[in-house]
């Protein structure tokens, strides 16, 4: 894969940090960097789907929704991705999710799963 491919970025505040589950959903360790979602505040979210729970190891699962108040914000990774990545990571996350275009702390626009 060329640099060059990898033109998206995905913040994961979760199970998309750890390395089983992005060797399963992207196929490769995955390279990102610190960052911070604000205006959101982490709740958890019970989890039915056996093979999610398989490959991250839990049941619950964090799940971010918007309060409104800039000072409010959830530290996570942002990932270098590629298209064919964010539509691999679509079929990993559960209907509880739903994924948008959310400005970081750092500036930068990226995909950000989000409470449905």
């Amino acid at each position: 894969m060329t640099d060059a491919s990898v033109d998206q970025l995905l913040f994961s505040y979760g199970t998309l940090q750890q390395p089983d589950v992005q060797l399963d959903t992207f196929g490769r360790i995955v390279a990102g960097e610190p960052d911070w979602l604000p205006g959101y505040t982490v709740t958890y979210a019970d989890i039915d789907d056996r093979r999610v729970v398989d490959l991250s190891g839990a049941s619950r699962h964090p799940i971010v929704r918007p309060t409104g108040n800039r000072l409010d914000r959830v530290s996570g990774m942002v990932l270098h991705v590629t298209e064919e990545e964010v539509e691999a990571a679509d079929e990993y996350e559960v209907a509880l999710y739903r994924r948008e275009a959310i400005v970081l702390a750092s500036g930068r626009t990226a995909w950000v799963y989000v409470s449905s």
